[in-house]
């Protein structure tokens, strides 16, 4: 007889309520950022394995929960513009000027600190906190989306092929296009636009920058190099207005708007 297919696990998308909740995604984040990836940072609490700053209480926290286990497995960190008037700037601020985006009078969302567990990856979970962030952009009617997004690593000089793709072919509208600091400014335009092998590059690209583009996103203009965190980071802009069906249909899903 055939095997009785074995059904995938099922997932719950809500917002972190609790500070157990908030602990699990913080916990998460350790394993992902601290231990996985060799980040740190003033408030990382290595003693309880936490990964967290002094923003996280004006974040809201968007968790997947593996509902058989119950275990968080999935975390995204979500500031809308008059939660930024509270804690006093956009977390990104620290890295870009976003007075394109503040100057542009659009309800704003800057996006961040999303990861997955290693067993998760490349699944059902990641599709789920697409539509459940969908929801919530829905929700809070907003026009665009934004945030820094990481390659692995410091060395500049290794991610010059994918640096230079996304400035030679992703760089975000004039009227949307962020800037690196001055101080911390580094050139994404490092390998000539008919030197480089696209595809070569492309590889080179962290997955959740690639779903990005995929959506219509873009990204500012220089990168930021962030030695705490051991990351390349690059600010990427997604404005719903310019996405097109079919974009709309790869961020929403069929179930967008569900639980």
């Amino acid at each position: 007889m055939p095997d009785t297919p074995v059904p995938g696990p099922s997932f719950t998308v809500s917002i972190a309520e609790t500070q157990a909740e908030l602990r699990a995604a913080q916990a998460l984040r350790y394993d992902v950022f601290v231990r996985e990836l060799g980040g740190g940072g003033e408030m990382v609490d290595h003693e309880n394995g936490l990964e967290r700053d002094a923003f996280d209480p004006f974040f809201d926290h968007m968790i997947v929960r593996d509902d058989t286990t119950g275990a968080v497995v999935g975390v995204y960190r979500l500031l809308r513009g008059d939660m930024a008037d509270k804690a006093g700037q956009f977390y990104s601020e620290d890295e870009y000027d976003l007075a394109p985006l503040r100057q542009s009078g659009r309800r704003l969302l800057e996006l961040g600190r999303s990861c997955l567990h290693p067993d998760y990856r490349g699944g059902a979970a990641m599709f789920h906190l697409w539509t459940g962030l969908a929801d919530y952009v829905a929700r809070h009617e907003i026009e665009v989306l934004f945030g820094t997004a990481s390659f692995h690593g410091t060395d500049v000089t290794a991610l010059a092929e994918p640096l230079s793709m996304l400035h030679h072919n992703h760089l975000a509208p004039p009227d949307l296009r962020v800037r690196a600091l001055p101080g911390h400014f580094q050139p994404m335009d490092l390998v000539p636009a008919d030197q480089l092998d696209r595809r070569r590059a492309m590889l080179a690209v962290p997955a959740l920058i690639k779903a990005y583009l995929r959506l219509g996103g873009t990204v500012g203009e220089g990168a930021f190099v962030d030695h705490a965190f051991n990351t390349t980071d690059v600010c990427l802009v997604m404005d719903t207005a310019r996405m097109n069906e079919r974009q709309k249909r790869l961020y929403t899903g069929p179930q967008a708007g569900t639980r």
